[in-house]
């Protein structure tokens, strides 16, 4: 995929190596575990990296299974590089979508969030999108899991009865990360915010912002005064925070278990509150 002769391989996991190569470049080679996980992280970095707004790794190749991208040297996160990625995101949040849910260019329906899969299905209306294709799905997929319990999902279809009515002004689609927990943004040794692990589709800014705030993210206050300079958010959009984060909440209780579920609850009491 690089054409260039391998002469080195440092493990990082189960799944992906940073590999150096002749002539001295660094890749990080990555193994999607599902069939059309290696196409769909692909066609979300060279979508983002389209917006000319936020800084991702170049994608040297892919198939079936297996990306190779550039490696990222990390530094130390600082006020001025937060600053400057929240104004970067404000503008790829700018660069649109055809449609919510729509995916990436060359990017599949059939997608992934993580180890989860995520269909990219187009929608006009966020409310009604968020619910039948973010929510809904992830719900139906804990409660076969038994990490959520039936009686508890009356909470959820609520919220999502009550959802344009939470969801705040209408906003156009967003070009999303998708996935855009601490983890995702890397502060690199150039000064810079660089953002892998994308799962990209259109969708709304908020649900990236909530993302930033579900885990935690050093210099946080930094990257949102940036981006509010540079797009000022609608009122109330720290109220709709947990709203946004029902999606990965839910996410995480089908992959990992019954303390994301409570959370998850949490969230959605929040919401309708």
């Amino acid at each position: 995929m690089t054409g260039r002769a391998v002469r080195g391989e440092r493990r990082l996991s189960r799944t992906l190596a940073e590999v150096g190569l002749d002539g001295g470049r660094s890749v990080m080679v990555k193994r999607g575990d599902e069939p059309g996980a290696a196409r769909a992280e692909a066609a979300g970095l060279r979508w983002l990296a389209g917006a000319g707004a936020v800084r991702v790794p170049s994608v040297h190749g892919h198939d079936a299974r297996w990306l190779v991208s550039d490696a990222v040297p990390r530094g130390r996160p600082s006020a001025g590089a937060a600053r400057e990625f929240g104004r970067a995101l404000a503008a790829l949040h700018a660069a649109g979508a055809a449609a919510f849910g729509a995916a990436p260019p060359g990017g599949p329906v059939e997608a992934y969030i993580g180890l989860a899969p995520m269909r990219n299905v187009p929608g006009t209306d966020w409310p009604v999108w968020y619910a039948e294709h973010r929510v809904l799905p992830y719900l139906r997929a804990a409660v076969d899991r038994g990490t959520i319990r039936p009686a508890e999902t009356a909470v959820f279809e609520r919220v999502c009865e009550r959802l344009p009515g939470l969801a705040g002004p209408a906003e156009p689609p967003a070009r999303l990360h998708g996935d855009l927990w601490n983890g995702n943004v890397l502060w690199g040794a150039d000064g810079h915010v660089w953002l892998i692990d994308p799962a990209a589709h259109g969708g709304h800014r908020e649900t990236d912002l909530a993302m930033l705030h579900l885990f935690g993210c050093p210099h946080l206050d930094g990257i949102l005064d940036g981006y509010r300079q540079t797009a000022p958010l609608a009122d109330g959009w720290a109220d709709r925070i947990a709203l946004h984060q029902l999606f990965p909440l839910l996410v995480h209780a089908v992959l990992f278990g019954r303390g994301y579920a409570e959370q998850a609850l949490t969230a959605a009491r929040k919401a309708l509150a």
